[in-house]
């Protein structure tokens, strides 16, 4: 059987941002952005919460964005998320995704979160905060007999013959506050 071009294969990247912000819309968020770009990088998901309640207030802990142009004190009640979101298979090299947020990584999200502010100055004043997700991905395999157990996903999905579980949520990973240097 001959291999198939690279282009015919899904992207699985794109799959598992696509879970992860079905479950943010699910708990409230409104998604800004997918794949916002700017020349320092790029930003998977740029999600808003209005309000005080529900899970955007209640977990993590806002913080101030040291090089980027906001504040942790909200005048409108409303919060962004930076989403950098990792899908990985079982046995994955980095921690499944998390040792490849690295602080060059970071860094760069900052800068490209930067630069949605200032595209976007009437959020300039929203509490900020970058969060990762973890997404576990697997192929499915149609002589799957086996049960295994798993840890609880917070979502699942399953698209283009894989299964997706948003296994991590990580509220307010880093911050801003490494050298960008």
């Amino acid at each position: 059987m001959a291999n198939l071009p690279q282009s015919h294969y899904p992207d699985i990247g794109e799959l598992g941002e696509d879970l992860v912000a079905q479950w943010l819309q699910s708990t409230g968020w409104i998604i800004l952005h997918r794949r916002f770009s700017s020349r320092w990088g790029e930003i998977d998901i740029i999600a808003q919460h209005d309000g005080e309640s529900g899970v955007a207030q209640e977990q993590g802990e806002n913080f101030s964005l040291a090089q980027c142009p906001t504040t942790t004190h909200s005048t409108q009640h409303s919060l962004l998320a930076f989403v950098e979101v990792k899908t990985r298979s079982s046995g994955s090299w980095d921690a499944g995704g998390r040792s490849a947020i690295t602080p060059q990584k970071q860094a760069k999200i900052c800068r490209t979160a930067g630069m949605f502010l200032a595209q976007c100055p009437e959020k300039a004043d929203y509490s900020c905060r970058f969060d990762v997700a973890i997404v576990y991905c697997q192929r499915i395999s149609k002589n799957l007999t086996a049960v295994t157990a798993t840890q609880e996903a917070l979502a699942t999905s399953s698209a283009a013959g894989y299964k997706f579980k948003l296994q991590e949520y990580i509220l307010a990973a880093f911050d801003s506050s490494i050298d960008n240097g």
